[in-house]
């Protein structure tokens, strides 16, 4: 499906830019922290309330209301508006599965979003909806990113429903748990994408694998997506373990 949304605005071509590094599945307000200084250009926070990484809101008790983040409740609390993020500050995407638009749109505002992960079975339409709804009003610079779950060449040619829709795909491995399994897929298949969107190569990426990603070459790839195998536990990584991945891959 193409979109006929006139407001969408894809990123740079792969052939434009450095190679993006997303680190997924934060949730620590100290290893956010410690994260965020590293030479990295998106950071995913996980609204999938059956994920390990889920990051929980915090009740407003004030009925229709939004719900509060952590983030939110404290800048209210002081009387104060939220900081705008620094140029320099890793850009931040929100993963959901499934999810109502209004919850994607209540997330959006608390987190301060710049990309929406969509990781479920969203349908083109519910995602052009979703786009109509939040631009040019709510956020205007929102991008898109749409997950695939592949293990073959078929999985991957789900793509075309949404070419042209989306400003980025993400490739991850088919599993149960809707991402963060730590299991790779051959990534041979993705010789079967012709499409003019960039991804993002996802599903079990580790600290042994800075190589084998320098190696891996397609025209559209513009990024990693880095989660379970850096961690110490759910929702936690090992800084040090990124640090020296993202030196080997930088090169």
């Amino acid at each position: 499906m193409q979109s006929t949304n006139p407001h969408t605005a894809p990123i740079d071509t792969p052939q434009q830019q450095r190679l993006l590094i997303k680190v997924c599945g934060m949730r620590d307000a100290d290893n956010i922290q410690q994260v965020a200084q590293l030479d990295i250009d998106l950071m995913g926070f996980v609204f999938y309330p059956q994920s390990p990484r889920f990051v929980k809101m915090i009740s407003s008790n004030a009925g229709l209301i939004p719900d509060y983040s952590e983030e939110r409740l404290r800048n209210a609390n002081a009387n104060q508006q939220a900081p705008i993020p620094s140029a320099k500050e890793p850009q931040r995407v929100g993963v959901f599965v499934d999810e109502m638009p209004q919850t994607i749109v209540t997330r959006i505002y608390n987190h301060r979003l710049q990309y929406v992960q969509l990781h479920g079975e969203e349908s083109p339409t519910m995602i052009d909806n979703l786009k109509r709804t939040l631009i040019p009003d709510i956020a205007p610079n929102i991008k898109v990113i749409k997950a695939l779950s592949v293990a073959s060449k078929e999985d991957v040619a789900r793509y075309k429903d949404y070419e042209g829709l989306v400003d980025l795909f993400l490739f991850d491995t088919r599993c149960p748990t809707m991402g963060g399994s730590g299991k790779q897929f051959d990534w041979d298949v993705l010789g079967a994408y012709n499409g003019h969107t960039p991804f993002l190569l996802s599903g079990g990426i580790g600290p042994d694998d800075a190589e084998r990603v320098r190696q891996f070459d397609h025209p559209m790839l513009a990024g990693i997506d880095l989660n379970s195998r850096f961690e110490t536990e759910p929702g936690r990584k090992d800084v040090d373990l990124l640090r020296t991945f993202i030196q080997q891959v930088r090169g």
